[in-house]
C-alpha cells in the first residue's frame, strides 16, 4: 500500500525548490528516475525506493482539485485551492515507517517555499526525516518501484485509500503494464471510496476487478457485488452456492435520493485526411447540453489542459496508428465528463465518445434537446450512431460501491452511412411501434429512434429488438 500526499502550490516548483525537497532525507536518501524522468524517487541506502514523485502538473481546469480530492474539510484552512496552480503526488511506501513521513516532509517543503497547502490534512513538517529502520534488509522488489502492492502471475494489486480513485497517470500506466503483461489489474479499497468515470470505465471489463474491503461483509467486488477471496494469486468470486454466486449485503441500492445522470455515447468515422480536427462532436454535445464547451481536457485525471480542438487532434495524429484514449471534463456548475476514444481503422479515423452528465433532484435533464444535437452530429460530424440513456446516479458522476439501477434508453440515432448500408426501407420500417424521424439531406438521412422518456422499463427490450431487426438486414 501507499499514501499519498499532494503539494498543491501556486508557483511552479523549480529546481531549487525540489532539490530542498530531495533533502528531507538527508545525506543517506539516493535518488534515481524512472519511467523516461517522468518518476523520481527517493531512496533508501540499499536501492529500495520509499518515495516516487510524479513530475508537477499544471492545472488550467477549475474544480479539478476539489472533484478530485474530498470536501474542502480535508485541506487545512477548510479551503480547498482552484486553478491554476501547480499539483505535485508524492506516494510513500508502507513497510518503511519512514517513508509517509519523507513524503510529507517532502511535501511540506514545497509548499513553504510557494506558499501552498498540501491534501490530505496534517501539520505541514519541513523536517529531515533519518532512517532508522535496517531497510537494508528489506528485499527490493518490481512492486517497490512500480507502485503495485501485489504482483502475481495473474493480477497487479494497488491498494488505495483515497476519497476518490482517479485514473491519475500512474495508474494509467500500471493499468497499460498490467495488460500488456496479461495480468489483472485490481484496486482495493475502503468500503468509502468512490470511482470516477474514467476509472469505472477501465474497471468494468475483466479481468479487472474493484475490490471493495468491508468491515462486515469482508471483500466483494464494488461493481458487481460479488463476495470475493484470494484465489490462486487473484482476488476471484467466492464459490457459488445453491442460489448462485453471493452477493454483499452492503452491495445493496441505498435510499433514492432523486439525483440522476443522463448518458450520452457516440460513435463518429471521419475519412482520414490531413484537415482533419477531432472533437467537434463531443464539444457540439457539450454546447447543446450545457450551452459551453468542455472546460478541459487530458490523457489523466486531474485533468489540466484548457478545451482545444487542435491540440487533441495533433497529439491523436501523432500516436497514430495507435489508438489515443482522452479525457474532458465540464464546468464545476454543471458536472459533466466524457472519455474519447480515437482509433485508426481501415474505414477512416473513428471516435468512441462516453459522456455522463449530472442532475440534482431539481434539475432536469435537457431531453428536448437531444433531436437538435442528433440532427448537428449527423450534418457536421459524422455520426455513426448515438445512444442517449437515463440512470437514478450521483450528480457528481463518481460510482460509489453499492448498487445503482441500470441506465434506462430515451433515444437512439442511426448515421446516414449505415442507414444507407442496411437500406432506408428497412431501417425505417422495424417490428415495433416506431416511427423515425429523418435527420439530414433527403436523399441519405439518418434516423432518430424515440424509446420513451427515461423512465419505462420496456425501453430496453424495445431497443434490443430495434438493434436486432437493423442486424438482420
Amino acid at each position: 500500500m501507499t499514501k499519498d500526499v499532494i503539494a498543491l502550490t501556486p508557483q511552479m516548483p523549480d529546481i531549487p525548490t525540489l532539490l530542498a525537497g530531495f533533502y528531507a532525507g538527508g545525506p543517506d536518501i539516493g535518488v534515481m528516475s524512472t519511467s523516461n524522468g517522468a518518476v523520481v524517487q527517493l531512496c533508501a541506502p540499499s536501492g529500495q525506493p520509499l518515495v516516487s514523485i510524479e513530475v508537477p502538473v499544471f492545472l488550467q481546469v477549475p474544480g479539478e482539485t476539489a472533484r478530485l480530492l474530498g470536501p474542502d474539510s480535508s485541506i487545512p484552512g477548510g479551503s480547498i485551492p482552484d486553478s491554476p496552480l501547480w499539483w505535485t503526488e508524492a506516494r510513500a511506501v508502507t513497510d518503511v515507517p519512514e517513508a509517509e513521513h519523507l513524503a510529507r516532509s517532502f511535501a511540506g517543503r514545497l509548499v513553504t517555499v510557494l506558499a501552498g497547502t498540501t491534501w490530505p490534512a496534517a501539520p505541514i513538517t519541513t523536517d529531515v526525516v533519518p532512517l532508522t529502520s535496517d531497510v537494508g534488509a528489506v528485499p527490493s522488489s518490481d512492486t517497490a518501484s512500480s507502485g503495485v502492492d501485489v504482483l502475481t502471475d495473474e493480477a497487479a494489486v494497488v491498494i488505495h485509500d483515497r476519497p476518490v480513485v482517479a485514473m491519475t497517470s500512474w495508474l494509467s500506466d500500471t493499468l497499460r503494464t498490467a495488460a500488456s503483461t496479461n495480468r489483472a489489474l485490481q484496486i482495493v479499497t475502503p468500503n468509502t471510496t468512490r470511482l470516477t468515470l474514467p476509472t469505472r470505465t477501465a474497471l468494468r471489463g475483466q479481468p479487472n476487478r474493484w475490490v471493495v474491503q468491508d468491515p462486515e461483509c469482508g471483500y466483494y467486488d464494488g461493481l458487481s457485488g460479488a463476495v470475493l477471496h484470494w484465489h490462486n494469486g487473484a482476488f476471484a468470486p467466492a464459490p457459488p452456492s445453491e442460489s448462485g454466486i453471493p452477493v454483499a449485503a452492503a452491495f445493496a441500492q441505498p435510499a433514492i435520493t432523486g439525483e440522476r445522470q443522463l448518458l450520452v455515447s457516440i460513435r463518429t468515422r471521419h475519412p482520414a485526411d490531413a484537415d482533419l480536427l477531432l472533437g467537434g462532436a463531443i464539444e457540439t454535445a457539450w454546447q447543446h447540453l450545457t450551452g459551453a464547451p468542455p472546460a478541459g481536457w487530458s490523457t489523466a485525471e486531474p485533468v489540466n489542459l484548457p478545451w482545444s480542438t487542435r491540440q487533441l487532434t495533433d497529439l491523436a495524429r501523432s500516436r497514430a496508428p495507435q489508438p489515443t484514449w482522452l479525457i474532458a471534463i465540464g464546468h464545476p456548475d454543471r458536472p459533466a465528463i466524457a472519455t474519447i476514444r480515437v482509433t485508426r481503422t481501415t474505414a477512416g479515423v473513428e471516435e468512441d465518445i462516453t459522456l455522463a452528465l449530472g442532475y440534482s433532484p431539481q434539475e432536469e435533464p435537457p431531453l428536448d434537446v437531444i433531436e437538435a444535437l442528433a440532427q448537428a452530429l449527423t450534418s457536421q460530424h459524422n455520426l455513426t450512431s448515438m445512444l442517449t440513456s437515463l440512470r437514478p446516479a450521483r450528480r457528481d458522476l463518481t460510482t460509489p460501491p453499492h448498487s445503482e439501477a441500470p441506465p434506462t434508453p430515451v433515444t437512439f440515432t442511426l448515421g446516414a452511412d449505415p442507414v444507407s448500408s442496411i437500406g432506408l426501407t428497412h431501417a425505417s420500417h422495424p417490428p415495433l411501434n416506431l416511427h423515425p424521424l429523418r435527420l439530414g439531406p433527403i436523399s441519405k438521412p439518418a434516423l432518430h429512434y424515440l424509446l420513451g422518456d427515461g423512465t419505462e422499463p420496456q425501453s430496453w427490450p424495445v431497443l434490443q429488438q430495434l438493434t436486432t431487426h437493423l442486424k438482420k438486414a
